[in-house]
């Protein structure tokens, strides 16, 4: 290789340029912009900054910086595809594979799972979370907002939706479990002080629904029982809202959508909603507008967005026009789906609280 710093450079685009390199190779992030002169990996900035906490194990580098042909070479004889191969050798089928827009507790262990802790490529490493069963201490925020300190256990037989909340003032090492009991909405939260104790429960609880439905549908692939596992909202975030007759002044409220529910909470901690809607689909009548009705008053913010439902309309207010988007997209992806046989029954039964 070229001694000449110019031409080491070029042939670093070049290894750049090549398949499984174009990508970030922790998270997916389509930009690359940094390596891991001992891993052999290109990472994303966002992943470079999680690389410098083990920097007995990894050291970065900007792709714009100088570099020396020892370098160039390194990364030319590994690349993502390499690594993957040595360091993600043995990922079970349950463990959760962040994406470059999961919360940093996720990203970081996941790196520090590979590279760190070797855990995929020794299974008896992998023991805290894949037996589907796993006991011990966490610390559960009480229905009624005070933490508490209880024994927590992974369960097959339940079927709730589990994920990492984000964008909440929330412990970083926490967890939020959401299930239906009677139609109704039940939020759990949990957290410990340790980020790797609170993924490996993370992914036990994922192992435990994951050995649950490999034995329900035995016929099923591992490709169609992961999705199943655990689900993230859609979209959450705060907005106004108002009531039924639409002449009640409009309260901030926090929002949570699980694909057809809307839910609307007074305290993004609240263990029960104070209300859910149900998202039907334009074939049933159900349509998202951008604004208000111009008789509407009472809202502090200008952003307005309405749902029309077979039964009335739901007023709603963001502080942004850019939330505004983001909730009419997620809305309208939603009612632009048809609906299943079962969420028919859902919309029946369904029980809006106003």
């Amino acid at each position: 290789m070229s001694l000449e710093p110019e031409g080491n450079n070029r042939l670093l685009q070049d290894v750049l340029a090549r398949p499984g390199n174009g990508t970030c190779a922790d998270c997916g992030n389509p930009e690359p912009d940094w390596a891991s002169l001992t891993l052999g990996v290109f990472v994303c900035q966002a992943c470079s900054l999680l690389h410098r906490s083990i920097p007995h194990i990894s050291r970065v580098k900007s792709v714009q910086d100088t570099w020396d042909a020892s370098d160039v070479e390194l990364m030319a004889t590994t690349g993502n595809n390499a690594a993957k191969a040595k360091y993600e050798q043995k990922v079970p089928a349950f463990y959760y594979r962040p994406t470059h827009t999961d919360c940093k507790m996720l990203r970081e262990q996941w790196i520090r799972a590979k590279y760190e802790r070797n855990e995929f490529e020794f299974i008896e490493k992998q023991e805290p979370y894949s037996a589907g069963y796993r006991e011990g201490f966490l610390w559960k925020r009480g229905r009624d907002n005070a933490g508490r300190q209880g024994s927590q256990g992974a369960d097959e037989d339940r079927d709730p939706q589990r994920h990492l909340p984000t964008g909440q003032d929330w412990q970083p090492c926490g967890l939020q479990i959401t299930y239906l009991k009677d139609n109704s909405t039940r939020n759990i939260f949990v957290y410990h002080s340790d980020a790797k104790e609170m993924i490996d429960w993370f992914n036990a609880i994922r192992a435990a629904r994951f050995h649950y439905l490999q034995v329900a549908f035995p016929g099923a692939s591992d490709e169609e029982l992961v999705p199943k596992l655990t689900r993230n909202f859609m979209k959450e975030g705060f907005m106004e809202k108002t009531g039924p007759k639409h002449t009640e002044g409009f309260k901030k409220r926090w929002f949570t959508m699980d694909d057809r529910r809307l839910m609307y909470f007074k305290d993004p901690l609240d263990a029960f909603a104070r209300g859910e809607v149900f998202i039907g689909s334009k074939e049933n009548s159900y349509t998202v507008l951008s604004g208000l009705p111009s008789s509407t008053q009472g809202h502090h913010w200008n952003n307005g967005i309405t749902i029309v439902t077979p039964d009335r309309k739901f007023l709603f207010a963001c502080e942004t026009e850019a939330e505004q988007r983001d909730w009419i997209a997620a809305f309208q992806r939603v009612i632009n789906r048809p609906m299943r046989p079962q969420e028919y029954a859902v919309e029946a039964h369904f029980k809006h609280k106003p």
